[in-house]
């Protein structure tokens, strides 16, 4: 019987230590809740990396505000806010916490975009497919002018969306327009025809056209480019067609004769 009383006695103060413990965790917990909400508070929001948009205009679509609390913001949420109000914002590269008041957010706008004309309007697209503007009227202006693609239910900071038969046209034109970006060759395209069923042709400055097979190592095709344009044989002077569509892989250059 003494025994079982002592082994009861024990039972109960070991469920007063777990519970003791429990209470202990909670109220940590709580305390550290409140220093979140009452400390921390946002005083400095900085931002990197814009150049079409200022920082206001950035933090404005953020809908992050001076006063908001630094650790109890959802970043997705920011990230989400800044690209689907400013179209020209790429990608938000990072949104970060610095201590103990400072937000920083690091954005990449697109580059120069493309123009595509379309239903009494010019839709400027990035490198990437983004739909980042809509001009009024049929002038691509000093934009380089897509034709021979259209564009399904075109709308500003959506993704461009084509009929299915051309899909193959949409990923061939996106990826030559990431090579030129990287390349830094999009500034001297004047225009890229798809119209043909073989090949797309670029124009490229005011001198040259290129014919480059769809679906093409296009990154490969613009370093082979650029190392013929570099050559002394191809004179400031000459016009005409480069075509990179022959099946041994060579260029051919057909001057334009005068």
């Amino acid at each position: 019987m003494a025994k079982r009383r002592k082994s009861s006695r024990r039972r109960r103060r070991g469920g007063f230590s777990v519970l003791y413990k429990l209470l202990s965790l909670l109220l940590i917990c709580i305390c550290l809740i409140v220093a979140l909400t009452l400390f921390f508070r946002i005083e400095h929001i900085v931002v990197t990396g814009q150049q079409r948009y200022t920082a206001e205009e950035v933090t404005a679509a953020s809908g992050v505000e001076i006063g908001d609390n630094l650790y109890l913001l959802n970043k997705p949420t920011v990230v989400s806010n800044i690209l689907e109000n400013l179209p020209y914002i790429e990608r938000v590269k990072r949104v970060n916490r610095e201590l103990p008041d400072t937000l920083t957010i690091e954005v990449e706008e697109s580059g120069r975009p493309v123009a595509l004309v379309q239903d009494g309007g010019v839709w400027l697209i990035s490198s990437a497919g983004k739909i980042v503007e809509r001009i009024e009227g049929e002038d691509p202006g000093s934009y380089a002018a897509i034709t021979g693609l259209r564009l399904l239910a075109p709308a500003v900071g959506s993704p461009i969306v084509v009929a299915i038969e051309d899909a193959a046209l949409e990923e061939s034109l996106l990826s030559l327009l990431e090579a030129l970006e990287s390349a830094g060759m999009l500034e001297n395209v004047m225009g890229i025809r798809m119209d043909d069923p073989d090949y797309l042709a670029m124009d490229y400055t005011e001198r040259f056209t290129v014919r480059i097979p769809y679906g093409a190592d296009y990154p490969y095709k613009l370093r082979f480019l650029q190392a013929v344009l570099a050559d002394e044989k191809i004179q400031d002077n000459m016009t005409g067609t480069f075509d990179m569509c022959s099946d041994d892989g060579r260029t051919n250059f057909i001057q334009n004769v005068r």
